[in-house]
């Protein structure tokens, strides 16, 4: 059997990865609007294909995983993604339908490559007996980081597009294929295949779903649109755009690692309920701020403020390990529904009322999130939440 450490660190290895490969695309966004002559909501509707494409897998994973284990799953979306971003590089500014469809297939795989490590991370998290989901998520946000500084040093030095994400793809399937052996073997459970859709009927895992759709939009929103927002709103260059969104991940990053201790101490509703308000104000900073410091200050508390709520929702959604594949597959796709809406509701709103100053519907969806929150709480692998009432 892997030993636990190997384990971990093949699971680490493999958020990063996926990270790396999500942020080479996101640094090229500017450019892909701008290969194409889009408007902010056509780019949101190219966008949207991630979003449909991941959805129209997510359902059917947590079977999967059941049937064919995390091995064969995480492999099989790795390959998925990288096919489909390879399509979508070789199709930039000259073939916009091949575009779509490479980041329709990119976001199956991304989305199939998403769940399979999250139930890998939770049954290395079972294994050595405390938090350490926030970890995982911080490597992919190290991810991000790497392909951010990457990508904005490439396309200051004007590197093709195409090069770019080619490269990338190849390096991260080939590693992905080759450490995967690693992870903990999770036995099949062919059962738990005929009682997956019960997922969709457990008040607790809906509103854990309901949760991460409001905390994922809030990373998402920054993964779209920081970039480009920073762009339109702040008037700085396209590389400054998307150093910008680096600073945003750096952030991201340093609250995922610094979330498992403080999960650990204070718990999950307290860590979450405190990272929501600086979302929130990071946001208005961002879009209400004209100094530069004060908009960086607003991108690094909203950084730090969207690291835990991705992470915390899989601990929770997989807090039992009997049902884990099923209620991780179905809190993602309800968490990846604000990968469907988020960049086209974005986009439109942009487009009335600017780039920049459509953020703030971020800042306003973290209010009704902040409701739910206890159903995250520790401890509770049953399908009914408990809610403290008012003033408990």
């Amino acid at each position: 059997m892997p030993h636990l450490t190997t384990a971990r660190n093949a699971v680490g290895l493999s958020f990063f990865l996926n990270g790396w490969v999500f942020a080479s695309w996101v640094s090229r966004i500017p450019e892909a609007r701008s290969s194409f002559a889009l408007t902010n909501g056509q780019l949101g509707l190219l966008l949207l294909a991630i979003a449909v494409g991941s959805l129209m897998a997510l359902p059917t994973t947590g079977a999967a995983l059941d049937r064919w284990g995390t091995v064969r799953i995480v492999r099989f979306g790795a390959v998925a993604a990288s096919t489909g971003m390879t399509l979508a590089a070789l199709g930039l500014g000259e073939q916009l339908a091949l575009t779509t469809v490479g980041l329709l297939l990119y976001g199956i795989g991304i989305g199939v490559w998403d769940v399979a490590m999250n139930v890998e991370g939770a049954e290395v998290e079972r294994g050595l007996g405390r938090t350490i989901m926030p970890r995982f998520h911080a490597g992919f946000s190290a991810g991000t980081v790497v392909g951010a500084l990457l990508g904005a040093l490439l396309v200051e030095l004007g590197v093709p597009a195409r090069l770019h994400l080619v490269a990338v793809v190849v390096v991260a399937v080939v590693t992905v294929w080759l450490t995967s052996s690693s992870f903990l073997p999770i036995a099949p459970r062919p059962e738990e295949r005929t009682s997956a859709a019960r997922a969709w009927l457990e008040p607790r895992t809906l509103l854990i779903g309901v949760m991460v759709l409001a905390l994922a939009t809030t990373e998402g929103t920054a993964n779209d649109w920081l970039a480009v927002a920073l762009v339109d709103g702040h008037d700085v260059s396209a590389a400054v755009g998307v150093a910008g969104f680096a600073v945003f991940v750096v952030a991201m990053t340093l609250g995922r690692l610094a979330g498992t201790t403080l999960i650990d101490r204070f718990g999950r509703v307290t860590m979450l309920w405190g990272t929501m308000v600086a979302a929130g104000v990071g946001v208005l900073l961002i879009v209400l701020g004209s100094h530069p410091v004060v908009v960086v200050t607003g991108i690094v508390l909203w950084g730090a403020g969207a690291s835990l709520g991705f992470p915390v929702g899989m601990s929770a959604a997989a807090d039992d390990p009997a049902r884990a594949a099923a209620r991780v597959s179905v809190v993602s796709t309800i968490g990846y529904a604000a990968f469907l809406a988020g960049p086209p509701l974005l986009g439109f709103v942009g487009d009335e009322v600017g780039t920049l100053t459509a953020l703030l519907v971020v800042a306003v969806l973290l209010v009704p999130a902040a409701l739910v929150v206890p159903a995250a709480r520790e401890g509770q692998v049953g399908e009914r939440p408990v809610i403290p009432a008012p003033g408990a």
